[in-house]
């Protein structure tokens, strides 16, 4: 009897746990690495390049207010001994208002390319997010991280989608370019 119900208790451990094995579904699992498709993508090229010509821009006009008044502090120095207490004090009060002024341009400057990025990369996400779940569904994924921001320490390349975004959001990138370049082609006849 013992040596029975072993073997009874052997037989259905058995082929209880190859029911399990033989019923599992296979897991398809990807990974896409986000700052290498707004660094390699067109569309994440000509944001960076906005940003870089609009921060240039600013750069400029700060650098030119930054010149003129270190003109006025020349001209404050050099004729501060012939000047009356209360034109000395109205032009230092000028020069302070000036400093200010600029430093005020400088953080809203600031702050216009911080929004900048972020509704750039807002945008690319968006896209890219889409393009992920497309791909997912196609090719049967159970799920797509972000290999920086997933707390991956390591993937191998194989389950690395990243060159497949990047090739299909430049293809979709492409053709919104060529239905805005019609559609403004229209409006200007």
């Amino acid at each position: 009897m013992n040596m029975r119900n072993m073997f009874l208790t052997l037989s259905l451990c058995w082929f209880g746990l190859s029911g399990i094995v033989y019923g599992a579904e296979i897991q398809k699992i990807g990974v896409i690495d986000l700052q290498k498709i707004i660094d390699k993508s067109n569309a994440g090229k000509r944001s960076s390049v906005e940003i870089k010509s609009q921060g240039k821009k600013m750069e400029q006009i700060l650098k030119k207010k930054g010149a003129e008044i270190e003109d006025l502090r020349k001209a404050l120095d050099q004729k501060a001994l012939v000047m009356s207490n209360e034109a000395r004090e109205a032009k230092e009060q000028d020069l302070r208002v000036k400093i200010d002024d600029l430093k005020s341009l400088q953080r809203r400057y600031q702050d216009v390319l911080r929004d900048l990025n972020i509704n750039l990369s807002k945008q690319i996400t968006k896209d890219v997010f889409e393009i992920v779940e497309g791909i997912g569904k196609r090719a049967g994924y159970t799920l797509i991280i972000d290999r920086r921001a997933g707390g991956v320490a390591y993937a191998p390349n194989a389950i690395d989608i990243t060159d497949k975004v990047i090739e299909q959001y430049n293809a979709m990138d492409a053709k919104r370019g060529e239905t805005e370049s019609e559609s403004t082609g229209s409006k200007e006849e």
